[in-house]
């Protein structure tokens, strides 16, 4: 793939003319801690009898810079500390020979984007002046600043890019080491900030790291610790557009810098699943479509724009629902739309990864059950990749705020949730997809749940037909049983099947929607106009004040799906060369000539789709309140009658 042209190139001579600067932070230096306490450890012994450890003192090598310290400084010694991992061996392992050189090789391009940083934004002008002592005063806040930032972006340059570097080298998927948070971040100075990180890396080693296998698990801990910890800053200091700004690579590694979020390797999920094809789905037949329609949406993705056509054009669905009674086959439409997807990038050789956050995610640690979900959310939004994400029994994993049942973990994972499907960064560039699934959607959070898009009612098979051939399919082969007057599986011929059941939402099926639907077009006449329709949409809201402007939007989101009603043909997904490798602009147009003309009959049938949804959640809402308030009284009569028996 040719490179994306908003990227600026970090040349692989300034990384190298950092190496012995980088090459210095890992042999030795010492370091004062200030925000972090030294764990009891044994400092790293040297492997070779009489050959000391270096000791070399830490120096800012940044001219305008000096740092001076009081406290008892430690000695940190990268490399001994890495040879220590298996004091045994008298040579060191390719793993941790590997680590070594990731780490230096991620300093020095942490160094050489700082130095890009100063001279975009004048720092090292100021940096000059303050060596000089010709600083003036209007200038020090500035040249604060500055720093402050400059020391945010080398911690998280260095920890993204030895992240990246680690990421293949071995896999850690079966061992993962809880290092805490990381405290140690200091704003003072880029170098002083690395060494800072670095000290407590080699606090982190000397604890966790006993063995090679927990080498790298410990260091990438870390690295992700101390990312987040550096976004967290970043999002609280200025002067830091010259860096967001800009998305930088560099060409020898394949990495990529975008701001503050993190990068990852485009490698696909391990994916054990048994797959479903389109006709084992029976019945759920808007349901089934669109979730076939959508796997050929991602795969329109263009990989150097890192945009979706169908995003620029806005008939993607980025998040979506599907809500039903258990068995009714959400488990199967999951199997289904992985399956399409892992096929259809196994065709163009794109990297496919699919994640399912589970209850597991939810933990007693304040602040993991966070954590675990923005790592789920960080896998499938890579553009790097297209991702599939589901959440399964949402109404269990996500809690409802302002009810007392939710655990704090679940309420972490609501937030997040929140913030990353409809969130003021929330970025949708049409390489993925998260599917909420849920046997009780009225127990999901309202607002969680109107971040959901799209809405696909689950209700499985339905017609004489659907349960004819859901028998047929699940007995097998072993008999001989005859299938008598049946035309197996016309039933779910998807495009009639799905014509019927858009049409069936003419009307509300909601007994509370009917009555809204039938009051306005009673007082106003059919809904063929703009201004009628919004009508209906302010009689749904004064029915229900949870019907704000987001379910509006959702709406209309779904209308420009509609508008979109087509499948790409499958010969685009067999054959790569006919759209997949086509360049970004010649896709788009493919698609827009392919694109339908909004109707009001769409628009009216998304309406009652969406509303009926609403009422159908709000009325089981409502339902289960009632009954748990009935119990409630029930129980404070049965306590009043026993606390008087007993006084009797």
């Amino acid at each position: 793939m040719s490179n994306p042209s908003d990227l600026m190139e970090i040349k692989e001579t300034a990384i190298r003319e950092k190496i012995p600067a980088a090459q210095a932070l890992i042999d030795g230096f010492d370091h004062t801690p200030r925000l972090a306490k030294p764990k009891d450890i044994q400092t790293a012994a040297p492997k070779s009898p009489g050959i000391a450890s270096p000791r070399r003192r830490f120096r800012s090598t940044t001219p305008g810079l000096v740092t001076a310290s009081t406290a008892r400084a430690e000695g940190v010694h990268i490399i001994a500390r890495i040879e220590a991992v298996d004091a045994e061996d008298a040579l060191m392992s390719p793993v941790q020979a590997g680590v070594l050189h990731g780490i230096r090789r991620a300093l020095a391009t942490a160094l050489t984007v700082v130095d890009q940083y100063a001279d975009a934004t004048g720092l090292s002008a100021l940096m000059k002046a303050n060596l000089q002592g010709k600083l003036p005063d209007s200038k020090k806040t500035e040249f604060n600043e500055g720093l402050a930032a400059s020391s945010v972006i080398s911690l998280h340059v260095f920890a993204n890019m030895a992240s990246y570097l680690l990421s293949t080298m071995h896999d850690t998927s079966e061992l993962s080491v809880d290092v805490g948070e990381v405290e140690e971040v200091l704003t003072d100075n880029p170098q002083l900030a690395l060494a800072g990180a670095l000290w407590e890396l080699d606090q982190d080693l000397a604890v966790f790291a006993d063995s090679e296998d927990k080498l790298i698990p410990t260091v990438t801990a870390f690295l992700e610790q101390l990312m987040e910890k550096a976004s967290l800053r970043a999002a609280n200091l200025p002067r830091l557009e010259a860096f967001t700004a800009v998305a930088y690579r560099v060409e020898e590694d394949d990495f990529e810098i975008r701001g503050f979020a993190a990068a990852s390797r485009a490698k696909s999920s391990k994916l054990t699943m048994t797959f479903k094809k389109p006709h084992e789905v029976v019945g759920n037949h808007i349901a089934k479509y669109q979730s076939m329609k959508l796997s050929k949406m991602l795969m329109a993705y263009d990989f150097d724009r890192k945009l979706n056509p169908f995003a620029d054009l806005g008939g993607f669905i980025f998040t979506f629902m599907g809500d039903g009674a258990p068995g009714t086959g959400k488990t199967t439409l999951i199997q289904m739309m992985a399956g399409l997807l892992n096929e259809y990038c196994n065709h163009a050789g794109y990297p496919f990864r699919y994640a399912n956050l589970s209850t597991d995610s939810i933990d007693s640690y304040q602040g993991k059950s966070a954590q675990n979900a923005k790592s789920f959310i960080s896998q499938i939004i890579d553009p790097n990749v297209i991702g599939f994400g589901t959440i399964d029994d949402i109404d269990q994993l996500a809690g409802k705020r302002g009810d007392r049942q939710s655990s704090a973990g679940q309420l972490e994972i609501t937030a997040v949730l929140m913030e990353s499907f409809a969130g003021a960064n929330t970025v949708v560039r049409g390489n993925c997809t998260f599917g909420m699934f849920s046997n009780y959607p009225e127990n999901v959070d309202d607002a969680l749940r109107q971040r959901a898009a799209a809405r696909f009612l689950v209700d499985g098979p339905q017609s004489r037909e659907d349960y004819i051939d859901i028998l047929h399919l699940l007995m097998g082969k072993n008999h001989d049983i005859p299938v008598g007057k049946h035309d197996l599986f016309a039933a779910q011929e998807i495009k009639k099947a799905v014509s019927a059941s858009y049409e069936s939402y003419a009307r509300p099926k909601e007994e509370a929607l009917e009555v809204v639907f039938n009051t306005v077009t009673k007082s106003i006449g059919k809904l063929d106009t703009i201004a009628k329709l919004g009508t209906y949409l302010k009689g749904i809201q004064e029915a229900d004040a949870r019907f704000t402007g987001r379910a509006i939007k959702n709406i209309t989101d779904a209308v420009k799906v509609r508008a979109m009603d087509f499948e790409l043909p499958d010969e685009w997904m067999e054959n790569p060369e006919l759209f997949l490798m086509k360049d970004y602009d010649t896709k788009r147009k493919m698609i827009a000539d392919l694109s339908q003309e909004i109707t009001v009959d769409m628009v009216i049938q998304e309406i009652n789709r969406y509303a009926d949804s609403e009422f159908r959640y709000a009325d089981k809402s409502d339902e289960v309140a009632i009954e748990n308030m009935v119990r409630d009284f029930g129980r404070n009569e049965e306590a009043k009658r026993r606390y008087l028996a007993s006084k009797g």
